[in-house]
């Protein structure tokens, strides 16, 4: 980019802070309007390739129509041919527009430890940070309705595809009819678990035949990453079952005090997995998921307080964002899953720290030959919210030495890919759902930006509150980002209160 043309987008910038106001006054949150059209928009568009603009990007109800791209310098001089007015306008000067991400791993929830939790903190805590579609893996009857109903827009909520679990069954005949039963009760696809390998491929074969996709969380089972291979699963959720297919004994060598039920043992042991992988082994693992089309959703954020569990209980955004439900629902206690800190040490953490090294550095080389990685946070467990989870996950992607583009397009077109709705999600293209969001920043800079605790700057030797995602847009409903982190903060600052 020459400097003509960022003297230009800076001064753009700071012209959007003096129209923002107005633009807003114009838009009403959560109201789909008939054309919306937002204006001198930087575009990273999903696909990989880099940032471009600025473009008037037109939608019409729930489609993008048009990205009209401007001479930056016409629009400077106000000689620019600029689109028809819209409906409603967002001014995005000096903003990044972006596919809304997608989150491949979430968790719906109206509770925790059994305390009910409002929905609509999990819900509005997604679209605040700028995600637009989930893939709930654990679906529920609740989640089918949330479902619907956020398809009506009757709720604020990103768009849900809702994954049942698959469990119970005894034997092959069972496991096909529970897949018939999870389709005929509309579920779009099936979360399973660690099961033996008769169950796993009846079920497979079945959901095979029924158009279901399938999200596996394999564990320390007598399945893992081969059975996946062979059955055609369509993602790996976690990792267990990756490392384990490459250990040359068969098992990881736990000592004869372990319990797979005692979670202090589960994730203590999880933290030493991936060192005992051969890694012959493992690229034939790698490449084998690779040529059987089997993708991979590592969740990086979630065990990340297993190698350094000070930082995850310390963060600074629980203070206004952390609703007490759920945060009763992280402290230490054998009986809610993930909370599994007691006794944790140095030594712990220190097996994950390298646990780390090792998983991101499959993970760099799983694309690297051609593997197809996505994106998920599975929040509501270890320490992570719904929304900043995913946002911490780009941030652990970026440091696995995956280019900043490329993790965008892990959270937008790669995730479309995952879920089967690649020609209508992930990307910022005409005919493509206007699903967006418009970021106060530069991202592909500094993924921070995107958090609703947004960043600090020094400009003129003073500090400047900057950054955060302006406007969500779903379906081409345009969300105030900014007003639903506020009613986030009063729903937890009144939550405190009431438990006073």
């Amino acid at each position: 980019m020459s400097k003509k043309i960022v003297r230009v987008f800076s001064f753009l910038f700071l012209v959007s802070f003096v129209f923002q106001s107005t633009v807003f006054s114009q838009i009403t949150s959560g109201k789909r309007y008939n054309r919306l059209v937002i204006r001198n928009a930087m575009i990273v568009d999903g696909s990989g390739k880099p940032a471009s603009g600025p473009y008037d990007i037109v939608i019409e109800n729930d489609l993008i129509t048009q990205l009209a791209a401007l001479d930056p310098v016409a629009v400077k001089e106000g000689t620019a041919k600029r689109v028809a007015a819209g409906e409603a306008e967002i001014d995005a000067a000096g903003k990044y527009v972006l596919p809304g991400l997608i989150n491949l791993h979430g968790h719906t929830q109206d509770e925790r430890g059994g305390t009910p939790q409002p929905v609509e903190y999990c819900l509005k805590m997604w679209l605040a940070c700028g995600i637009t579609t989930v893939r709930d893996v654990g679906a529920s009857p609740k989640t089918l309705a949330w479902r619907e109903q956020s398809a009506k827009n009757e709720i604020a909520a990103p768009r849900i595809f809702a994954y049942g679990v698959f469990f119970g069954a005894k034997n092959p005949d069972e496991a096909r009819a529970k897949v018939r039963e999870l389709k005929q009760a509309g579920y779009d696809g099936i979360k399973l678990f660690g099961v033996d390998r008769n169950i796993m491929g009846a079920m497979m074969d079945e959901a095979r035949k029924n158009g279901m996709r399938v999200a596996h969380h394999t564990g320390v089972e007598e399945t893992n990453a081969w059975d996946d291979i062979k059955f055609g699963t369509t993602s790996i959720e976690h990792w267990y079952g990756i490392p384990d297919a490459a250990i040359e004994s068969g098992r990881q060598n736990f000592p004869s005090s372990y319990n797979y039920n005692n979670e202090v043992d589960r994730f203590r042991y999880a933290g030493r997995l991936w060192r005992e992988a051969d890694q012959e082994r493992l690229m034939k693992v790698l490449d084998g998921m690779i040529a059987a089309n089997v993708a991979w959703n590592p969740t990086l954020d979630i065990y990340e307080a297993s190698r350094d569990l000070q930082r995850a209980q310390t963060n600074p955004a629980f203070a206004e964002y952390l609703h007490p439900v759920l945060e009763e629902f992280f402290r230490p206690n054998p009986a809610n899953h993930g909370s599994y800190f007691i006794g944790w040490t140095s030594v712990d953490e220190t097996f994950w720290k390298e646990n780390y090294r090792i998983w991101m550095k499959a993970l760099l080389e799983f694309e690297r030959r051609g593997g197809l990685i996505g994106a998920g946070e599975d929040a509501g467990f270890i320490y992570q919210m719904y929304g900043f989870g995913l946002i911490r996950e780009l941030e652990l992607h970026q440091e696995a030495g995956f280019h900043p583009l490329k993790v965008v397009q892990h959270a937008t077109s790669n995730n479309a890919r995952i879920l089967g709705q690649e020609d209508t999600l992930g990307r910022v293209r005409v005919g493509y759902k206007a699903d967006l969001i418009v970021v106060n920043g530069n991202p592909l800079e500094n993924f921070k930006v995107l958090y609703p605790t947004r960043i600090e700057e020094i400009r003129d030797g003073k500090v400047y509150k900057t950054g955060g995602i302006e406007w969500t847009i779903k379906d081409g409903i345009p969300f105030h980002a900014p007003t639903l982190a506020k009613e986030i903060r009063e729903m937890v600052a009144k939550a405190r209160q009431q438990k006073k």
